[in-house]
């Protein structure tokens, strides 16, 4: 979450991004990054994004004023909620809940751009970049780190 200011600035000096460049810059955030303060500083800096939400207690307080539920990949449901929040920016918040170990479990995806459904909203999150955990996953392979060492069982 403390990173993310310094390497958005840094990309920012990279590619000599100015106000246009940022207006059509879309940020894909999972919820370690998805933290109200971080929302708000790169809708300031004139970013669009597209993130999950930080607080799971916020999520499950919001649960109650989503209006309807729909199916979303047989194991989880989507709705739309009005946003009792404020990030400086029009947004829009989707909701989701999936069933896990007898409970439900809830979190929230944030937008400044408009999409047609909220399945569609969901496809685009999820096509968030893996770099960071592909090129840690290639580092610990070549120096055979992710190797099982420690033969015996109770090791």
């Amino acid at each position: 979450m403390q990173c993310l200011q310094q390497a958005v600035l840094s990309v920012e000096s990279s590619f000599e991004l100015g106000s246009k460049e940022r207006k059509r810059t879309l940020y894909r955030l999972d919820g370690g990054s998805g933290t109200d303060e971080n929302l708000s500083w790169l809708l300031a800096r004139g970013y669009q994004v597209l993130g999950k939400g930080f607080s799971g207690k916020r999520a499950k307080a919001l649960a109650p004023l989503v209006s309807r539920w729909d199916a979303y990949d047989g194991q989880s449901y989507l709705g739309w909620v009005d946003p009792p929040f404020d990030l400086g920016h029009p947004i829009e918040v989707v909701l989701k809940k999936r069933w896990h170990k007898g409970l439900w479990k809830h979190s929230y995806y944030v937008t400044t751009m408009t999409f047609p459904s909220k399945r569609a909203l969901m496809v685009r999150y999820n096509q968030r970049g893996g770099a960071e955990i592909e090129q840690f996953r290639t580092d610990k392979d070549g120096l055979h780190l992710s190797a099982r060492r420690k033969q015996s069982f109770m090791a």
